[in-house]
């Protein structure tokens, strides 16, 4: 035993223990070992491998450790989807720790090698044998442990490694393991390992025995028990048996009715003859009439006639159902007019993409009752398995049709108006994955001979109208993206959501909750203070709960006072009835800051807005970006950086004034995810108004992204963004020239109360966005563009920050 000493980086075990010569492989999943195991594939991919005492530790420490391990070679290293690393390792050498080295990052030790060298006497070499004719009986009676373990002692020659490769094939105990991984003697480690294998031989000799009595036992409860089922049904035969073929006489009258197509007919008349021969009461008898009874049930007859279509009914109502969702309202009623034209057409796939509570869902309900047609709703959050969509086999023990075959079993019809909730939120995983099974379903091409696994027959889905939701479209594949028609619905303007409230909200409320209009009125002026200072959204689902809550309110005074109870909620009353205001809009404004602009961001939710803050401090030239930045926007950070060190001579600044300090970039609200290149014009400004000393205006916002030449480039979700804007009440917003042709999607009273200002370059950017007039050089190849309106007077506005409903990525795109 030598004392040659290494330092090493380390991975805690948890109730394995690795052994010298073994090849395993690991699954590593915490931070610290992934960082060790990095660490030894950029040395000499040597690692070292310990035991922990308690494996629930998620975070050991150097108590938490055995002493003794063993140092390993990683053959092979692969990184999983999931973050966590499987490794490859073979044991080369037993190794006891001698110290922790201080290293915050992983665990490193410094270990001693332990060497081991003894001579084969004799009495080793029958002890040896001793040993490898028990491992022999045991692999046989063990059925754990492949029979490939006795070759590969055979021919073992040294005791060490003799021993130590039995011990990693052996059934035991982490604890037992671990001892005599801590016997450093091969020949003390040999007659621990005999005692032991004798000791398990003894207990699988025993559970052997037990065994085989339980296994008679269970036969002869197997066997009375088929006898009495074989007698119960030789009785139900000979009592029953007409009543057995009136059963498949009124199958064969079903399937007769249902006017199936004639391959149909023909394989369920088959399945029918086959039921006849069978048994009543076996098991393959049910299979085969619950098929028969599927392909009974499922509609396939022509659907519900809407050749008699009233359009200007149809019209009436979707308004009435909904406020807004204009685009959405003119496509249904174009494909109800085209479908009075031409009586016949494939049902097309629309797909509503928009933040929550906007109305996607409840709008499937509205145009089934505008096309005349049943509804059926399949919410596919969570949905992992592709089965969900196309079914299991019939051969298997409970299986059913997919969610499509059962939704339409449901609607009865062939041509239902058919909602895909959620389609954004599915997922996969070894079953499959159910989005690739959606795309026969929303292909106008290959739905018409929709296959079921479960049924194995073609089904016709080309008259079903699909529509599906979701709320965010990067989340969907793309190549299910391109069998849909994407409309967008973006959120609701002030007035919109005053409108729904008042049309919408407050009578279905107070129906809900059993009151009259003149028990609970609420005034104009108090739902818009409700709306602006006690929700933040871009539906109107937090409307909808304050409108609740004041219902609830309500009911209980008129149970306490009596029916004669009227509340007249006032915007002075509402904080009495709802507590402080969430978002006071009345508050006193920050003032402006060096260093501070204001973005905009693109959310699920909606639009939302950024402060971009940015300090300079004495260092050594390093730039620092936080808030939880995605790679695109660290980018962004970067480039406004690289164009302000081109223009520094313009700004007023010595070419090389980066040098001495630290830049560092931050956006708050660090717990959210951050990415897009929109922010770039936003950071640039920050950025030259923390390096010149100049303010930004306070009451302007601005998107756009920046490239290494200043010019500014177009974004996308500008009409979210502007919504943002609005509701944040800053009237000037910033935007790329290019976009301008994106302005009509923006409602029209929101365009008149925003002063749009158009720019192709930063040097228009500048020219807008400081309280005080920025002196910059013009490039020499620059050019400035015409604004939209004239740029309104520095006004002593600031900011809002608005607040988060819950952790969502913000797209600056």
């Amino acid at each position: 035993m030598t004392s040659e000493r290494t330092i090493l980086p380390l991975v805690p075990l948890r109730d394995i223990v690795v052994f010298p010569f073994m090849v395993i492989p690991l699954f590593v999943g915490r931070d610290k070992s992934v960082l060790a195991l990095e660490k030894a594939m950029a040395d000499q991919k040597n690692i070292f491998l310990a035991t922990q005492r308690n494996a629930n530790h998620n975070d050991p420490g150097p108590a938490d450790i055995f002493e003794t391990g063993t140092l390993a070679n990683i053959l092979q290293i692969l990184k999983l989807t999931d973050g966590t690393m499987k490794v490859l390792v073979e044991g080369v050498q037993r190794g006891r720790i001698i110290s922790f080295q201080d290293n915050p990052n992983y665990h490193e030790v410094e270990i001693v090698r332990i060497e081991e060298n003894i001579q084969v006497v004799p009495d080793v070499k029958a002890l040896m044998r001793s040993i490898e004719n028990l491992f022999e009986q045991y692999v046989k009676l063990n059925q754990k442990i492949p029979l490939e373990a006795i070759s590969a002692i055979a021919n073992i020659a040294e005791p060490h490694r003799f021993a130590d490769t039995i011990a990693s094939y052996m059934v035991f105990q982490t604890s037992e393991k671990q001892e005599l991984l801590d016997t450093y003697s091969p020949v003390d480690r040999l007659n621990k390992l005999i005692s032991s294998l004798k000791s398990e031989m003894e207990i699988l000799k025993i559970e052997k025995r037990v065994h085989g009595r339980v296994r008679k036992q269970m036969e002869r409860s197997q066997k009375e028990f088929y006898l009495n089922e074989q007698m119960k049904a030789i009785q139900k035969e000979l009592g029953k048996r007409d009543e057995f073929k009136s059963d498949i006489d009124e199958l064969t009258q079903k399937i007769k009715k249902a006017k199936m197509p004639k391959d149909v007919q023909e394989k369920a008349m088959k399945e029918v003859r086959r039921l006849e021969i069978m048994q009543p009461m076996s098991a393959e008898a049910t299979v085969v009439r619950n098929y028969i009874d599927w392909l009974v049930d499922i509609p396939w007859q022509k659907g519900k006639n809407s050749d008699k279509i009233n359009i200007k009914e149809a019209q009436k109502i979707l308004d009435g159902d909904h406020y807004g969702l204009e685009k959405v309202k003119e496509r249904i009623v174009e494909h109800l007019a085209v479908m009075k034209l031409v009586k016949k057409i494939k049902g097309p796939i629309l797909c509503l993409v928009g933040p929550p509570g906007v109305g996607k869902t409840s709008l499937g309900k509205s145009v089934a009752r505008a096309t005349g047609r049943e509804f059926v709703r399949v919410s596919l959050g969570g949905v992992r398995d592709e089965a969900e969509i196309r079914g299991h086999r019939k051969t298997y023990i409970g299986s059913l049709p997919g969610k499509i075959i059962q939704s339409m079993k449901k609607a009865g019809t062939t041509n239902p108006v058919f909602l895909l909730d959620e389609v954004d939120k599915m997922s996969m995983d070894f079953r499959g994955d159910p989005s690739s099974a959606l795309l026969e379903v929303l292909d106008p091409e290959q739905n018409v001979s929709f296959n079921d696994h479960y049924l194995e027959i073609d089904y016709d889905l080309s008259q079903v109208l699909f529509i599906c939701t979701a709320n965010v479209l990067h989340a969907i594949p793309q190549p299910l993206q391109d069998r849909m028609e994407i409309i967008r619905i973006p959120g609701y303007t002030e007035q919109e959501k005053l409108a729904i409230a008042q049309n919408f909200l407050i009578p279905k409320k107070l129906k809900e909750h059993g009151l009259t209009k003149k028990q609970l009125t609420i005034s104009e002026l108090s739902l818009t203070k409700l709306i602006q200072e006690y929700t933040r959204e871009a539906g109107v689902r937090s409307l909808e709960r304050e409108i609740g809550s004041l219902c609830r309110k309500t009911a209980m005074k008129v149970v306490e006072e009596g029916k004669k109870t009227v509340i007249d909620v006032k915007p002075q009353t509402l904080s009495k009835l709802l507590g402080v205001p969430k978002y006071p809009g009345d508050r006193e404004r920050d003032k402006a800051e060096i260093g501070v602009a204001t973005g905009l961001a693109w959310t699920e939710f909606g639009g939302e807005m950024l402060n971009i803050e940015v300090s300079v401090t004495p260092g050594k030239g390093l730039v620092i970006s936080t808030g939880k930045l995605g790679d695109v926007m660290k980018e962004s950070v970067q480039a406004a950086m690289s164009y302000v060190r081109k223009r520094s001579d313009q700004l007023g600044l010595k070419s090389n004034f980066h040098m001495g300090v630290d830049i560092h970039v931050h956006i708050p609200e660090g717990a959210i995810p951050k990415d897009g290149p929109s922010a770039g014009i936003t950071i640039a400004v920050a950025l030259i108004s923390a390096l010149t000393g100049n303010v930004p205006r306070s009451d302007i916002c601005m998107t756009g992204e920046i490239t290494l030449t200043g010019k500014v480039l177009p974004i996308g979700g500008l009409k979210e963004k502007a919504l943002a804007a609005h509701r944040m009440k800053i009237e000037n917003v910033i935007i790329p020239k290019d976009n301008e042709k994106d302005l009509p999607d923006i409602p029209e009273i929101i365009r008149k109360k925003l002063n749009f200002i158009s720019v192709e370059t930063m040097d228009d950017v500048l020219e807008h966005s400081f309280e005080k007039k920025l002196k910059v050089k013009p490039q020499r190849a620059g050019k400035k563009s015409a604004t939209k309106k004239k740029a309104a007077k520095p006004k002593s506005r600031s900011r809002k920050t608005p607040a988060r409903k819950s952790p969502t990525t913000a797209h600056l795109n």
